[in-house]
């Protein structure tokens, strides 16, 4: 028990010293000190520390060789505490000083990245998910042939996905409360901007849906043009998906349409 006691006690010694170090170091004035402390705590995961003293030495350096290594641990501190906007200055500081290091495609694509991480579920206001894009596009436009490029298309598709799936859900939204014109109406445009969607088989579903509760609910001397529209509307799924997993409902919902149609005949 006792060698233990001493074993703790030299472990806070340890502690204390090296806490007062750092202290000391960071009210010097002498940067040199502050940079090889940074570096070091940088290097040992000690990333709130080093942010620290990189704040103060940052501008000091900046344009300079050393500066180049500053701005990225800088940056790359922060992001690893996921500070995303205390990271995004001296990323954004590190491309504007150093264009031709061979970092700095690293470094734009966190950037980036840090947006993509910071965007919201697809049921909130999406305007940061609309930057998230504009910052990635850019980053394939600018690096196309980067070992980042093929997640940052990953992020963009699935960002696009989350656009796409938003925009979806208010035109079913128009199902759901019975307002299958306007369901339609929305669908339509939903299919219309964006014709490769993941969402396109359930769209034209419920597309089809709207259109047959539309036309059956429908006044005697409109049902027929109606029933039409919703007759169009099975056809369009299942030329578009013939395997589609909603055939059993859609082959109902036909056989509704026909059988109602020859009252017409």
């Amino acid at each position: 028990m006792q060698f233990k006691k001493y074993i703790i006690i030299g472990l806070l010694s340890v502690g204390f010293s090296s806490c007062g170090e750092y202290h000391k170091v960071l009210k010097s004035d002498d940067s040199a000190r502050k940079y090889a402390m940074a570096e070091e705590l940088y290097k040992t995961g000690k990333y709130r520390r080093a942010t620290e003293l990189f704040k103060q030495i940052a501008n000091e350096y900046a344009g300079r060789p050393q500066g180049e290594r500053i701005f990225y641990m800088y940056g790359d501190a922060y992001y690893k505490l996921k500070q995303y906007t205390l990271a995004a200055y001296p990323f954004q500081r590190f491309q504007n000083l150093y264009p031709r290091s061979e970092k700095v495609a690293e470094v734009a694509f966190l950037e980036a990245k840090m947006f993509y991480i910071d965007t919201p579920e697809y049921s909130v206001d999406q305007q940061p998910t609309n930057e998230a894009l504009e910052k990635l596009q850019l980053f394939l436009d600018k690096y196309p042939d980067s070992e980042y490029a093929k997640e940052a298309s990953d992020m963009v598709v699935d960002l696009l996905t989350r656009l796409q799936k938003k925009e979806f859900e208010i035109a079913k939204q128009y199902n759901t409360i019975r307002d299958y014109q306007a369901s339609m109406t929305s669908l339509d445009n939903f299919l219309a901007n964006n014709p490769g969607s993941v969402f396109r088989e359930e769209a034209l579903y419920v597309r089809l849906n709207s259109a047959y509760e539309w036309a059956i609910n429908s006044v005697e001397h409109k049902k027929k043009e109606r029933l039409n529209t919703a007759k169009e509307a099975y056809e369009i799924l299942l030329r578009s998906f013939p395997e589609t997993k909603y055939r059993k409902e859609a082959d109902k919902m036909l056989e509704k349409i026909e059988s109602t149609l020859k009252n017409f005949s």
